[in-house]
């Protein structure tokens, strides 16, 4: 079986109302946007807004938590019924869930997200609110086209980027979450167990941690340095048994 075979994203039966993903959308919309951490991964704005976070930390915008803290809504949810709802209704354990904004003409940069693929026991969803015909989603080469209220799974261990080449932001609401039963079933009547599974043939290179740590230390939020810690780690580990 070759890397071709592996399952890169899937378009999951959910139609969520666009209307209503709008409204709690214009509760939030201002004054709420945290800049993502990794500026040397983008051009322009790439704006964050924290729905779940680890202790309901709603300055915490990293998908993941470095610590055995509880994932919780954040105080910036509560009066947004219909973000809950949707959230709710996907029935696995959820580490994140943001509100990610990609500004008219930013570009975030060809890149790979870390074992954030199912064959790894996690997810990723992307929920459209607002975007545009000229938004370009590029994952492994294929060009997604994603639209408002639709529900797609990422494989964002492959190469991914995204440019918004329009002249209106494009919002996505983007959970993250650990693999169950619930999700199995799902995940299994689109695409064979096979091909979701498969991991690529190649290994995480010690080179690829290095760029990664380089670019965490551009941030100066407390928790990169908790990853910094974690990844220079592995990287001790995977170079020992090179």
């Amino acid at each position: 079986m070759t890397n071709q075979q592996i399952v890169r994203y899937l378009k999951l039966p959910f139609q969520f109302n666009p209307e209503k993903l709008i409204h709690d959308l214009s509760l939030i919309l201002e004054n709420n946007w945290i800049p993502h951490f990794n500026s040397s991964g983008y051009s322009g704005e790439w704006d964050v807004i924290p729905l779940y976070a680890s202790n309901g930390d709603e300055k915490n915008i990293f998908a993941l938590a470095v610590d055995n803290s509880e994932v919780i809504e954040t105080s910036l949810i509560k009066s947004c019924f219909y973000f809950r709802e949707v959230i709710q209704s996907l029935e696995f354990q959820v580490t994140s869930a943001r509100l990610l904004k990609l500004g008219a003409g930013a570009e975030i940069k060809p890149h790979r997200d870390h074992e954030l693929g199912y064959e790894d026991g996690y997810f990723r969803l992307h929920i459209p609110i607002v975007t545009n015909n000229k938004v370009r989603f590029v994952l492994d080469g294929e060009l997604l086209t994603m639209r408002p209220g639709e529900c797609w799974y990422t494989n964002v261990n492959f190469v991914h980027s995204v440019s918004n080449l329009g002249d209106s932001d494009r919002i996505h609401l983007v959970i993250d979450g650990i693999r169950n039963e619930w999700s199995d079933n799902l995940f299994f009547s689109l695409a064979s167990k096979e091909n979701l599974l498969q991991k690529q043939h190649e290994e995480e290179s010690p080179e690829t941690i290095k760029r990664t740590i380089e670019e965490l230390k551009s941030s100066n939020e407390p928790i990169a340095l908790e990853l910094i810690e974690l990844l220079n780690k592995k990287l001790e580990e995977l170079t020992k048994n090179i």
